[in-house]
């Protein structure tokens, strides 16, 4: 359990304008992996703008791997369908937890991550104070698709006992 820092909570909040992988619409679901950790959301039938708005859980033992993300079509009877893939780095969110910030206003920003070649966000992304907490609101845009985005939130949660950041 010493290897373990704490856990982050990665909440899939929507996808935007993904693929059509049905006859004019699609059943999305999200998988969230990092490591060996696989985690999934529900399907939402016939939407290619889905909300799920649920939270997932990662323990984080490697602050270095990165998260990945990739959202599928289900399907009744044959294998699910492919509707892009994208993975984010938790190093820049994990640095603003570190810092260990209390008493900043809500809303304060701590530090933002630009879009670049190497990540797969849409626009900026700010990683905030708010309600005590840091939090990281991030856009990804969907590789191997014709198109597609994730909205996802991300959060820190502490395990007493755990070696912490």
């Amino acid at each position: 359990m010493d290897s373990l820092f704490g856990l982050l909570r990665v909440h899939v909040q929507r996808g935007i304008n993904l693929a059509v992988r049905d006859v004019n619409s699609s059943d999305p679901y999200v998988i969230v992996r990092m490591g060996k950790q696989k985690l999934k959301t529900r399907v939402v039938k016939k939407n290619i703008n889905p909300q799920w708005n649920e939270d997932l859980t990662l323990s984080v033992a490697d602050p270095n791997l990165p998260v990945k993300i990739f959202v599928y079509d289900k399907d009744l009877f044959s294998l699910d369908d492919k509707m892009g893939d994208a993975e984010f780095d938790v190093k820049p969110f994990i640095e603003a937890v570190k810092m260990h910030l209390n008493k900043l206003p809500s809303g304060t920003i701590i530090t933002t991550v630009k879009p670049a070649r190497d990540n797969c966000l849409a626009e900026e992304s700010r990683v905030v104070w708010e309600n005590e907490k840091v939090v990281q609101n991030m856009i990804l845009r969907l590789r191997n698709v014709e198109r597609g985005e994730v909205e996802l939130q991300l959060e820190w949660i502490d395990i007493p006992g755990s070696r912490g950041l």
